[in-house]
């Protein structure tokens, strides 16, 4: 991994072993008020974007969550084969209490539940039909790794769907840095009730996030091909769209 001193320990392409560290432990304190403060930071438009995400999937497909978190897009996900997979125990104990909870009600078998990072995925070669990241991605030590873990566990056909932090062009990114800075900083704030809130960390791997080219530009290196890219409406978000080829 490049060194990564003078951006503070973050770059576009991923994140020194320490400051990841310090962004995990950050990031199992959000657990209390993590959909809270996400739905009041995008306007109430998560929901939509979580919404927009799962119309990826399809009943009977055998799916992959990396970096699930809490669980928030995994416990919409109805009538297919579930794995959720994170670096953190906190966030699967989490994920699992709410997401079996909702599975057994509707009949469903529990999800399986991994703890492990993206760049070391502890699963098969050619397994899922899906591979979903709901505000993740971002937070790889390295995107690159992680995407071709991704690959490797992907069937041939098999799709990735991303959905993070909008950055079209380093334009629309400094309008993102100024948001992050003031309006979510402003949010968690007063949700927290703590001036040194979690946000401020992920505040600052959005500062060293990379655009659209850059990421669509790796996928194809790891090998996706139809890679694309989107903002979703209202711009906060972005949506990439990537498949491992056929055979």
């Amino acid at each position: 991994m490049s060194d990564r001193s003078d951006t503070g320990g973050f770059d576009a392409s991923g994140i020194d072993e320490d400051a990841w560290t310090e962004l995990e432990r950050q990031l199992e304190a959000t657990i209390p008020v993590y959909d809270k403060v996400n739905k009041i930071m995008t306007l109430g438009f998560d929901k939509g974007m979580r919404k927009h995400v799962r119309n990826h999937a399809k009943p009977g497909m055998n799916i992959l969550e990396v970096g699930c978190g809490p669980g928030s897009f995994a416990v919409g996900l109805e009538g297919m084969d579930l794995t959720c997979l994170d670096p953190s125990a906190e966030m699967l104990k989490v994920c699992k209490r709410r997401v079996d909870e909702i599975r057994s009600q509707k009949g469903e078998t529990p999800a399986k539940y991994v703890e492990a990072i993206a760049e070391d995925i502890p699963l098969s070669d050619n397994t899922f039909d899906r591979v979903f990241c709901l505000f993740s991605f971002r937070d790889f030590k390295d995107k690159k790794k992680g995407l071709s873990e991704i690959f490797r566990v992907l069937k041939p056909g098999g799709q990735l769907v991303i959905c993070d932090a909008g950055k079209a062009n380093w334009l629309h990114g400094l309008f993102g840095r100024i948001y992050m800075a003031t309006f979510v900083q402003w949010v968690a704030r007063i949700v927290t009730k703590d001036p040194n809130h979690p946000w401020k960390w992920l505040a600052r791997t959005y500062t060293h996030y990379g655009t659209h080219s850059y990421y669509k530009q790796l996928m194809k290196d790891v090998g996706f091909e139809e890679v694309k890219a989107r903002l979703l409406f209202p711009g906060m978000s972005s949506r990439f769209k990537a498949r491992k080829p056929e055979l």
